[in-house]
């Protein structure tokens, strides 16, 4: 079947739903044979992590997967099964490109923390006093209800509020009825699946043209929950973005560049990816009945493109290697190479559990767990991990205890999606204490 198969008349609303494929942009049919295989390299360290990368890619579950998995400062071992698309003899590898959507929220959070620390923003700063547009905010008196039948906001959201997901913003991924319409068609949609025709039949919109129009959008409509009362997955670390702009004086995307990926060595994270480098770009799968269906080819993506506005909560693509250079600075407290990117306290606040009190995080995407600037954060046996994943099945944690870091790369969209990110902790973990006797 070719890409230009999937805007024919067998692809409807109906079925595309019908495929759970649902991350605001949609899904496709059809298949392509699986072609060469390549497996593990570089896995005498972690057999765990080879077994299970080979056990997908050789299923057809997804076309790669790349690791990887270092201890404290020491470069990072490297776990690469598969190729950059199904059919392609060219292998992923440590400097293959992948979008990695929501593992952008601990890098904007990092960012957020920079400026905390310089004292350009407080962690308990009410957001009005950067944008003064959400200073009189409403809310809905019931969760995804009505947009009419609202109350004053009981306090102001704060900075910390937009770095744990308790500003009480909303997300049209996640809302359902009125809300979810209102965000659509103001186009607050902080996050790009494809370009192919598909995208049209979920109806998302087109997305406000710079982070300030979505701020000021996001401001004229209601919040779905009262501030520093609820966990809810929001668009709050794309807010952030337009907050660490203006506080900071430059545009987000370029104090990125400059505070984050330049010092710590990120040369392959882009908004969008050059034309020279999408021969690194890994192609995006959505899966319908258990087939991989091409969304976002290199020839053809998405992130080929200049975005809407660089989305802080989901709009990076990287590497494997870049995102282990992102968790190594991390587990240097702020320091990689000997260069110092954060502060030592910056990273430790930020690593924490920031949540306001009373705030409970039980059966929702950060079930049992805190949450820090962007990241889970572990609790009780798993005290002293931080990390986030992404829509297109990507993963990334440091565990600050054990001196750990891993990071996981693969490229598939489905809801409900595949186990593949616990089972990949799981099988760190069981190698990490092979390594070390189990310390």
């Amino acid at each position: 079947m070719a890409l230009r198969d999937l805007d024919g008349p067998q692809i409807s609303r109906r079925s595309l739903l019908r495929s759970g494929f649902v991350l605001g942009a949609g899904a496709a049919l059809g298949g392509f044979p699986l072609g060469r295989a390549v497996f593990a390299q570089d896995a005498g360290r972690w057999p765990s992590v080879a077994r299970l990368s080979e056990r997908y890619v050789s299923a057809r579950k997804v076309a790669n997967v790349v690791s990887a998995i270092g201890f404290g400062q020491a470069a990072p071992d490297v776990v690469a099964v598969g190729n950059l698309a199904l059919g392609q003899e060219g292998p992923a590898g440590f400097d293959s490109l992948y979008r990695i959507y929501s593992m952008t929220k601990p890098v904007t959070g990092m960012a957020a923390m920079i400026l905390i620390d310089e004292g350009l923003l407080g962690l308990d700063q009410p957001v009005a006093e950067i944008l003064p547009a959400f200073a009189e905010m409403q809310v809905q008196k019931t969760y995804d209800g009505s947009i009419t039948d609202l109350e004053p906001a009981k306090r102001p959201i704060t900075i910390r509020n937009l770095l744990t997901h308790t500003a009480g913003l909303g997300y049209s991924i996640i809302q359902k009825g009125a809300i979810k319409t209102a965000y659509e068609k103001a186009g607050l949609i902080p996050g790009q699946v494809t370009k192919l025709p598909i995208a049209a039949a979920f109806g998302r919109g087109k997305a406000v043209g710079s982070l300030a129009a979505f701020a000021d959008g996001l401001a004229s409509l209601p919040l779905v929950a009262q501030p520093g009362t609820r966990w809810s997955y929001s668009v709050a670390l794309d807010l952030m973005g337009r907050v660490i702009e203006v506080a900071s004086g430059q545009p987000f995307d370029a104090f990125l560049k400059q505070r984050i990926f330049e010092p710590t060595g990120m040369g392959s994270t882009f908004f969008q990816v050059p034309a020279s480098e999408l021969g690194r770009l890994t192609t995006n799968y959505g899966v319908l009945e258990g087939q991989l269906v091409p969304i976002d080819p290199p020839t053809q993506s998405i992130y080929a493109d200049p975005p809407p506005f660089p989305m802080g909560g989901a709009g990076l693509v990287s590497s494997a290697r870049d995102y282990d250079r992102f968790l190594r600075m991390l587990a240097g407290y702020g320091k990689i190479d000997g260069k110092r990117v954060m502060s030592e306290l910056a990273v430790r606040v930020g690593t924490s559990n920031l949540l306001p009190d009373g705030v409970d995080t039980t059966g929702t995407f950060a079930d049992g767990a805190g949450f820090g600037a962007g990241g889970r954060v572990g609790l009780g046996d798993q005290a002293g991990t931080y990390g986030w994943g992404g829509a297109a099945g990507t993963a990334a944690f440091v565990d600050f205890r054990h001196g750990l870091r891993a990071t996981m790369m693969t490229q598939y969209m489905a809801m409900p999606g595949y186990p593949l990110t616990d089972e990949f902790t799981q099988a760190v973990r069981v190698d990490a204490a092979a390594l070390t006797g189990g310390k």
